[in-house]
């Protein structure tokens, strides 16, 4: 059976091929350049070629690579310019376009899942996938039951194994990676998806977590959530909507479609954790699609969290505290919850400019996510010679605040891809009104 690749040992030997196979490249072009290439054209193709290398490795060997390359797809527009086309297209096919498993990998699964029997369930069964992603694949089916157009997610055989395997492989060469995503702090990014993706492994808790968030939005005119028909463990049948994929509105959409876009992925998000105290915590642009009446289409719900208190009281707090320059009870927030590490010195005035990525767009009732914008702020905290970086290196994440910090991160790169002008404010206002109203707790 020609599944994933198990074995640690050639796993971590394909891992490590990608920055030595730049590392290469470097040194060959650095050669060219010395004997009167053209600086431009040498560097665009070592992109290229190094793009092209990340996109086979890491979709070949699926599990937690994949992942970490899924991950990483969000924040492109933070790569800057020089480096980003051959980048961005690479990353962009990790999100459902990864090399799909045989279908005799899919037979195996689904007869361990739902028996031998298992095709009888269905009138009709693709046998091409129709998106391939990071631990498991999906088919267009017809449910038998009620002539029901279905989409049957398969996980790959292997996977649990190959994504322990990955992870760790990973979190060895977070420095040795780094070069790969300039703007992009790699080992923190590779941390929170350990802690994480365990979770993902078994497809009941991801049905239980999409019932309960297609119950709350049946309905609803912005967001759509289809229904889950059946599950196992290791696979899971749901209603198939179809939508276009957010990667062909950030690729080729109109001035309006992209801002219609952004607008319902940040109300999605922002109110979210306090209409359904739940977190979807994978955000990248695979997961989401615009269906023909304007609605978001939510996909995947293996990362979900949960939120019983909402948004978190203390984040809102210090966003409040920023955009009002309160420095100082900004600073004696952020210590008592656990953001400055002990004993660190950080200048409190310099940390409102550290934050600016969560309060600029909130200073205008309407704000432009661009590219430009979010390689600026990338670029702030990247460059070790700044009061930026010296402060982020006297800050801490903790672990509570974590995963709302990452999604929060991820939606606002996935604006930046789409170019999109988004009222946020209004938008922030309407679920976190404690935000820009009356004083803020300490």
């Amino acid at each position: 059976m020609s599944d994933i690749p198990r074995r640690t040992a050639s796993r971590t030997a394909k891992l490590a091929g990608i920055p030595l196979g730049v590392a290469g490249r470097a040194a060959a072009g650095l050669g060219r350049r010395l004997t009167g290439g053209d600086r431009e054209e040498i560097s665009a193709q070592l992109a290229a070629k190094s793009a092209e290398q990340l996109f086979a490795v890491l979709g070949e060997l699926k599990g937690g690579a994949m992942k970490f390359g899924q991950a990483l797809s969000v924040f492109e527009a933070a790569v800057p310019d020089e480096y980003a086309a051959p980048y961005r297209e690479a990353l962009t096919k990790l999100q459902s376009a990864a090399p799909p498993m045989p279908m005799t990998d899919v037979d195996h699964m689904l007869t361990q899942q739902f028996g031998r029997a298992w095709r009888s369930r269905f009138s009709e069964f693709d046998e091409t996938p129709a998106a391939s992603a990071s631990i498991g694949q999906v088919h267009r089916a017809v449910w038998k039951r009620d002539g029901r157009e279905v989409a049957v997610k398969v996980q790959y055989p292997g996977a649990e194994e190959a994504l322990r395997s990955d992870l760790r492989q990973l979190g060895r060469m977070s420095r040795i990676l780094q070069p790969l995503v300039p703007g992009m702090e790699i080992k923190p990014l590779v941390n929170e998806l350990r802690d994480r993706m365990e979770e993902e492994l078994d497809y009941r808790d991801e049905a239980a977590y999409q019932r309960e968030f297609a119950a709350f939005f049946e309905g609803d005119p912005e967001v759509k959530v289809p229904r889950v028909v059946g599950s196992a463990p290791k696979a899971v049948i749901t209603e198939w909507v179809q939508a276009r994929r957010l990667s062909s509105v950030i690729r080729e959409g109109t001035r309006e479609e992209r801002d219609h876009a952004g607008e319902r992925l940040a109300r999605f998000h922002y109110s979210a954790p306090d209409r359904t105290h739940l977190l979807h915590a994978d955000p990248h642009p695979g997961n989401f699609g615009i269906l023909d009446d304007g609605r978001l289409l939510v996909l995947d719900f293996g990362a979900v969290a949960r939120m019983p208190d909402g948004m978190p009281p203390e984040l809102v707090a210090m966003t409040k505290y920023a955009l009002e320059g309160r420095s100082a009870d900004l600073m004696t927030l952020m210590r008592s919850a656990g953001f400055v590490r002990d004993g660190a010195r950080v200048d409190q005035e310099q940390i409102l400019g550290y934050l600016a990525p969560f309060t600029e767009p909130l200073e205008t009732d309407e704000f432009h996510f661009s590219r430009r914008w979010i390689q600026s702020q990338a670029e702030r905290v990247g460059d070790l010679r700044s009061p930026e970086a010296a402060i982020g290196r006297s800050l801490n994440l903790p672990p509570r605040f974590l995963l709302v910090h990452r999604v929060t991160m991820g939606t606002l790169g996935i604006l930046c891809q789409l170019d999109a002008r988004v009222r946020l404010r209004e938008i922030i206002e309407r679920w976190q009104p404690e935000m820009f109203e009356g004083p803020a707790a300490s």
